[in-house]
């Protein structure tokens, strides 16, 4: 791999980027992303065919996320160091072999192999992003982060829904064969319609690596970002990861309701556009605080189902909850990448990379804390750690807005 040949330079960019770019940028995030969790509603399938326990069936998501989580720490830094286009089509390329390798799995080591390897290569969505910043003048950061978010964030929310409806009349492997097929048509479009982007990184790969260090204690603003964010990915988590046993044991719903929820946390993931838009009016940082105050009233909110006596209420303040919580989450997420993504343009992969890693802790966190605390403590203590987690997000933006009014 060769240093790019420059023409996407972030210091020149004075025009917003074209519709086609943006709608192709949110398109290719989604897809990337829904990648790593094509499988998980179609596990049952899965372990049937390939003679698997039900223990070592969960193996498969869990070694997807491990990939997922080191391509972020030990990839992504190189966006500041190669042509983000160049890196770009080559995982849509790797990526897509992957999932083909995935459908034709005979066995238990093959899928838990491509499973790791396809969440090393889903990190091209966390490529796009940065990349969509670059192509953007900085006073529509916020939009155009939020419009390509948007994208990122649909395709977390509706993959296991698609893969459930496709899987149940075509099966599980076709599910990942079509995936691979639609990341290559994106991967050649992107190659196409994507200009080569600038580098400022001449760095060694060690060197890079080591670099993620002196971003985080040089910069509080990314500090305060990273762990904001993930207390509010402790909060996003700790829901979904229960919501299905909460559906189940309260009112003996299945999964497929489960899936309904996604497609209403789809609905506040479609904000993040216009949130971007806020953002870019009034500041990032007072909508990070906007973003945990929706939060935590959602899961105020919540709180009331126990005291409603009917069921059909009861699920509808859930309903609310569940987009009114999920548009927090993304008002504060994308606002606060607007805010990382200004620190040092010449290193926004590393930004990324530092704050998604940080941001992946905290969701790991929630989705254990999640079952834990509904198996012991039941429904309104997956409610509290919710509440409790956006107050702290909020308190640590407050105490970060404080220190640079002072500096």
């Amino acid at each position: 791999m060769t240093t790019a040949q420059t023409t996407a330079d972030p210091q020149q960019i004075t025009a917003a980027p074209s519709r086609n770019i943006i709608f192709a940028l949110a398109l290719g995030a989604g897809s990337a992303v829904a990648s790593i969790y094509y499988t998980q509603p179609v596990l049952n399938m899965i372990g049937t065919e390939l003679g698997l326990g039900v223990g070592t069936t969960g193996l498969i998501p869990t070694v997807t996320q491990v990939g997922y989580a080191l391509g972020i720490l030990f990839l992504l830094p190189l966006g500041d160091r190669y042509d983000r286009r160049t890196l770009i089509v080559l995982k849509s390329v790797l990526l897509a072999a992957m999932l083909l390798t995935g459908s034709i799995s005979p066995g238990l080591n093959t899928i838990l192999f491509t499973s790791l390897l396809i969440g090393i290569t889903a990190t091209m969505a966390q490529d796009i992003v940065p990349a969509a910043a670059i192509l953007s003048p900085k006073h529509l950061h916020g939009k155009t982060i939020g419009t390509v978010m948007t994208g990122l964030l649909i395709g977390i929310l509706l993959s296991r829904t698609v893969s459930g409806v496709i899987a149940e009349y075509f099966g599980w492997r076709i599910v990942l064969q079509l995936a691979a097929v639609q990341i290559l048509i994106i991967g050649f479009a992107l190659w196409k319609i994507l200009p080569p982007f600038q580098t400022h990184a001449t760095m060694s790969y060690p060197k890079l690596l080591q670099s993620l260090a002196h971003l985080w204690t040089e910069h509080p603003s990314l500090r305060h970002a990273a762990i904001a964010q993930a207390f509010l990915a402790v909060a996003f988590s700790a829901f979904w990861s229960s919501l299905s046993l909460i559906l189940h044991q309260r009112y003996g719903l299945g999964s497929d309701v489960a899936g309904a929820f996604g497609l209403l946390g789809a609905v506040g993931a479609m904000m993040a556009r216009y949130v971007g838009s806020l953002a870019d009016r009034h500041g990032p940082a007072r909508v990070t605080k906007l973003g945990s105050v929706i939060l935590i009233l959602s899961f105020a909110i919540m709180c009331m189902v126990p005291a409603l006596s009917s069921v059909s209420a009861q699920l509808a303040i859930l309903a609310i909850g569940t987009i009114g919580f999920d548009l927090g989450v993304q008002a504060s997420l994308v606002s606060h990448q607007t805010i990382v993504y200004q620190i040092a343009p010449e290193a926004r992969s590393r930004l990324n990379s530092v704050f998604f890693t940080v941001m992946f802790v905290g969701m790991a966190s929630g989705s254990v804390l999640g079952t834990q605390l509904f198996a012991s403590g039941g429904y309104l203590s997956v409610m509290a750690v919710g509440i409790l987690a956006g107050i702290i997000s909020l308190t640590i933006r407050m105490i970060a807005d404080r220190k640079a009014a002072q500096s």
